[in-house]
């Protein structure tokens, strides 16, 4: 059974760093040192001459609720705005999603996509959140068998597979409770939103401004949420929306479920693959049962399903996905379908124990009938769907149970401006709109005919980056929402 009110809830929402210097501790009731920096580490990219990023650390309470207590380190980059004095508007922090993204590099690789006038008026401001990269980094260890390579089909079909399913699970929640240890209750959204503010205080600005994407716009509402007089401007692009972590995970795989559907059209008469989106969806069900009897090279159910994943969620990469769909039909190689860079990297490891903490520490935890009975729910829409995504299921099983919701949108702060993409598989536009409700006064700006993730300065759309320019520099909102046109489907190659 649901719990009472979590379904309604679901329907309503469709939503060891070498070169750092020297951290100094922030101290109860005082307000943190200045940040000082220097050289970044290798790992940063450098921007193009003469613009250049610089690195620091902060040390930060662990539970900002007891300041005296155990510290974490928080790694922090900058570049510098690249306008006069006149035309400088303060810092933008920004994040690029997750849970569990870095963003170190983000300040250089993001602020080189914003508009020219943006990067002349911010110091963009990129961090690792606790838990990832160089600020005190978590793993779970194997996480119940995550990183096997094949990894188990993880759609369960038939009691057994499903009784085998949730035995992973509790495994995954008992290996971060055996590897994370103190740091399992806090690396939750709310206390990386008290970093935040302490990364502005430490910068000395009364306000910052955020740039947050994907799950970087559930951050930047919980900072609204905690500190609305510290806001300056703030853009949430590619809004994951305001309900619990499990709830927003059941909606995306039904989002996938339609983006794949409209990839079998799309690739229908191109590529080999069939002359009708039902013969395309017959070839793309080969390939998976055929790795699934016989993986290739450490290629299965379980890998295939995540370069699926990855693909759907960004046009660009239909092409390289149907072409690995009729690689192996030809010739039995994985070619396109298999990701660059192993999935076990210690960059991937740490990005997957975070993405589960993160999302247990910060709400209630699905009742473990209810991720069974939604598994049954989604196969009946489709036998063979792409849980890849459900993360949060592993909080059925989880060791610390939060003790309240992290808290989202405040009346209080400034309007915020929410940017989505109409047909965004990753976090459909109703999050946007959901999240509006939370936000007096704010804007949602949509980019219709275009079924990307991520859209402000990575799309290319003037309509949108213009907007959303003029909002950041000039505090110009739009006085309703905004509907800018979109790309549409791309060509098939």
């Amino acid at each position: 059974m649901t719990r009472p009110g979590r379904r309604t809830a679901l329907l309503c929402a469709l939503a060891a760093a070498t070169a750092l210097l020297p951290a100094a501790p922030v101290r109860a009731a005082e307000a943190p040192p200045p940040l000082r920096f220097a050289d970044c580490p290798d790992s940063v990219p450098r921007p193009a001459a003469p613009e250049r990023v610089e690195c620091g650390r902060l040390s930060l309470p662990l539970d900002r609720h007891h300041p005296s207590g155990p510290h974490i380190e928080v790694a922090v980059s900058r570049v510098r705005a690249s306008g006069t004095p006149a035309e400088r508007r303060g810092i933008l922090l920004v994040n690029p999603g997750g849970p569990g993204g870095s963003g170190l590099p983000y300040a250089v690789t993001k602020r080189a996509k914003l508009p020219e006038r943006v990067r002349r008026a911010y110091d963009v401001i990129g961090f690792d959140p606790r838990g990832v990269g160089r600020s005190t980094p978590v793993t779970c260890g194997p996480m119940g068998g995550l990183f096997d390579s094949p990894g188990s089909d993880p759609v369960p079909a038939g009691p057994p597979a499903e009784r085998a399913y949730l035995r992973s699970l509790r495994s995954m929640a008992d290996d971060c409770a055996r590897h994370a240890g103190r740091l399992l209750p806090h690396l939750s959204t709310e206390q990386t939103a008290y970093d935040m503010d302490a990364i502005r205080a430490a910068l000395g600005e009364a306000r910052a401004s955020f740039l947050g994407v994907s799950y970087g716009s559930y951050l930047g509402a919980a900072y609204t949420a905690l500190f609305p007089h510290r806001v300056g401007r703030m853009v949430l692009d590619s809004v994951v929306g305001p309900g619990d972590w499990y709830d927003f995970d059941v909606l995306q795989s039904r989002a996938l479920l339609r983006q794949r559907d409209i990839f079998f059209a799309w690739a229908a008469g191109h590529y080999g693959l069939g002359g009708t989106p039902a013969e395309v969806r017959a070839s793309y069900l080969r390939v998976r049962a055929g790795l699934a009897a016989r993986p290739v090279a450490g290629f299965g159910p379980a890998e295939f399903d995540r370069a699926v994943y990855r693909a759907l969620g960004r046009t660009e990469r239909w092409a390289p996905l149907a072409g690995g769909l009729r690689g192996y039909l030809t010739d039995g190689g994985v070619g396109t379908l298999r990701p660059a860079g192993p999935f076990d990297s210690p960059e991937s490891r740490t990005y997957e124990a975070a993405n589960r903490i993160v999302k247990c520490a910060d709400g209630p935890a699905p009742d473990r009938r209810d991720v069974v009975t939604d598994i049954r729910r989604t196969r009946g829409l489709d036998p063979q769907p792409v849980l890849t995504g459900m993360e949060a299921s592993t909080c059925a099983f989880w060791h610390h149970r939060p003790a309240h919701r992290t808290p989202l949108g405040s009346p209080q702060a400034p309007p915020v401006l929410l940017v989505a993409s109409a047909h965004d598989p990753v976090t459909p536009v109703e999050g946007a709109r959901s999240l509006r409700r939370l936000l007096p006064g704010s804007r949602v700006v949509v980019l219709d005919d275009d079924y990307s993730h991520g859209v402000f300065a990575s799309r290319g759309n003037a309509c949108v980056d213009d907007t959303v320019a003029a909002y950041l520099v000039d505090g110009t909102a739009p006085t309703a929402e905004v509907r800018c046109p979109g790309p549409g489907l791309p060509a098939p190659e």
